[in-house]
């Protein structure tokens, strides 16, 4: 009955607003340039009476030109004293709003984290993006509106300021905060994103789903979907016994409120799914999604930059389900919308935040050339710098993008990789995209997988190099890792010309393969997220760590020069 009630009603009420907000986004893309004009000027006008709009002359501001000379591009470290202050309270600081939920944290891939005040305006842009997001999914794919999500979630409250303001994951939040008619929808209860321990996480999600229809499964990395997917394959046994009984295994550290909060959820017993289940392992051998979820379902996640290489997972344990970026968003904003499957590229959010973009090579000039979303050229390449509605001005956040086309006159964008995440011994200016993108095309070709790999720079007196880290484990032979090697070492030379011309001039000496033991790659993120901080939803594996003394830092069983 409440199925019904939520397909037909609530579908007859959200039909409107969903086709006024897809024609008032799909026309500002027609117009980007006034559009964006406008959103700044409001945006300054909102925050001239905070301490930072006075220190800045927001009031005085009505032309690009001026707004780019009371502002400096700047990092996080530019906004870190006025953010302190609004930790402590003060929030007339940098926001107008006088409400912060909460600090989004960001995942610490890259340095210590950072805290992004979540306020009013914050959610506001927040919940548009994911709502145009989620509209254009479901006028491109009727057939799975109004089935159960599996989304996976973090914790909005792993510690508080001493202004007692929660800082953590916004998609805790915002699932806490979803209309009870709506969180049905939701098979991954918002208490779930409270779970430490991935394991117990994972099997959770998953003795909560597994008895449903699901329409979309959403992680944005998709190293979580695959992990995900391999739990429930290992876990398979425990699992069906669960459904079958009504129960949920002991053998995982799930705290007991969270356990008294789902009590109800976990004891109705599902004997019939069980033996579908159970049947499926008979059949295959294993617990995969591509045969126990539905094979109309959606997957949202990213699909650029260096996640993009566990893309290649994915017919495994999901067959050929459709996969739409989820766009390029961070814990400082969203900036995409993805409006086709299949692609890592999306429109820009022109209605959400003001963008200016440095050309990449430009990026350390002392004037550098900066531009507006209109001004753009396809196949460029670019550090994207957004203005928002809750305290970041022109914020480098260090993303490079590039123009894959235009979707009217609005750029479509698609990431490449952090800026910082480059390399750079003798001037070749390795990065992680050209990395990833390499090793991808190489896995393909020898029809490979590892469970996780990084390049690093190597220095050596008289002829520096590259080394690939690879778990001895992930090899069945030396000879299929000097295979893989020369493979990759080819790849890099065609993609990098820097790369080939330092080669070829013998001043970079060949890829060397490094043998790790295996489990390293587990034991290495584990310790690095501890370190940074972040939250395992988060968490990327670096390909590339420009570390000149990574390799001392980590136990090389073997080396082999490939030549």
């Amino acid at each position: 009955m409440l199925h019904w009630l939520i397909r037909k009603v609530l579908g007859k009420i959200a039909a409107r607003p969903v086709r006024r907000r897809l024609a008032a986004f799909e026309a500002a893309t027609h117009t980007p340039e006034p559009v964006q004009a406008a959103l700044r000027q409001v945006i300054l006008a909102r925050q001239a009476a905070t301490d930072f709009g006075k220190q800045h002359r927001f009031a005085d501001i009505r032309t690009t030109a001026a707004f780019r000379k009371h502002l400096p591009v700047a990092g996080y470290e530019y906004f870190e004293p006025y953010i302190q202050r609004v930790m402590k309270g003060d929030t007339a600081a940098l926001l107008s709003s006088p409400k912060v939920h909460m600090f989004a944290l960001t995942s610490g891939t890259t340095s210590s984290r950072k805290f992004i005040p979540v306020t009013p305006e914050y959610l506001a842009d927040y919940k548009r993006g994911w709502n145009l997001w989620g509209l254009k999914v479901f006028r491109d794919h009727p057939e799975v509106r109004f089935r159960p999500i599996v989304q996976m979630s973090g914790d909005w409250q792993e510690f508080t300021t001493e202004a007692g303001i929660p800082c953590g994951s916004v998609t805790g939040l915002t699932a806490t905060m979803q209309l009870r008619i709506i969180r049905w929808l939701y098979c991954v209860p918002a208490c779930v994103g409270k779970v430490k321990d991935p394991a117990a996480k994972y099997y959770l999600a998953l003795r909560l789903s597994l008895s449903r229809k699901v329409g979309m499964i959403i992680a944005a990395n998709p190293s979580t979907l695959i992990n995900l997917a391999r739990a429930g394959d290992f876990e398979k046994e425990a699992l069906i016994r669960d459904l079958h009984d009504g129960t949920l295994s002991r053998q995982f550290d799930i705290p007991a409120d969270i356990q008294a909060a789902l009590r109800r959820k976990l004891r109705k017993r599902h004997p019939a799914r069980a033996k579908e289940l159970e049947d499926i392992v008979r059949r295959t051998g294993t617990l995969y999604p591509k045969d126990f979820w539905p094979k109309d379902c959606i997957i949202g996640n990213w699909m650029g930059g260096s996640v993009g290489a566990y893309l290649r997972h994915f017919p495994k344990y999901f067959g050929d389900t459709p996969v739409r970026d989820v766009g390029l968003i961070a814990s400082e904003g969203r900036m995409t919308i993805p409006v086709s499957d299949g692609t890592p590229s999306g429109v820009l959010d022109v209605t959400t935040h003001y963008f200016e973009f440095i050309p990449e090579g430009e990026i350390n000039s002392p004037q550098p050339t900066v531009l507006e979303a209109h001004e753009l050229e396809q196949s460029k390449t670019y550090y994207i710098l957004p203005t928002t509605s809750y305290g970041l001005y022109r914020y480098n956040i260090f993303d490079v993008v590039r123009v894959t086309g235009f979707h009217n006159r609005t750029p479509l964008i698609e990431f490449l990789s952090k800026g910082a995440h480059f390399a750079n011994i003798t001037g070749e200016k390795v990065s992680e995209y050209h990395v990833a993108g390499a090793m991808s095309e190489v896995l393909r070709d020898l029809n490979l997988t590892l469970t996780a790999y990084s390049v690093a720079p190597c220095w050596d007196e008289q002829q520096p190099f590259y080394g690939l880290f690879i778990e001895r484990g992930d090899l069945s032979s030396k000879e299929q890792g000097v295979n893989l090697t020369q493979a990759l070492e080819r790849r890099l030379t065609e993609v990098n010309v820097e790369y080939a011309a330092k080669r070829e001039s013998s001043r970079l000496g060949p890829l060397r393969l490094q043998l790790v033991p295996t489990n390293t790659w587990q034991k290495w993120d584990r310790q690095r997220l501890a370190h940074t901080g972040g939250t395992l939803e988060q968490y990327k594996h670096p390909c590339l760590i420009p570390d000149l003394k990574f390799r001392e830092t980590i136990e090389v069983e073997e080396e082999i020069t490939v030549l």
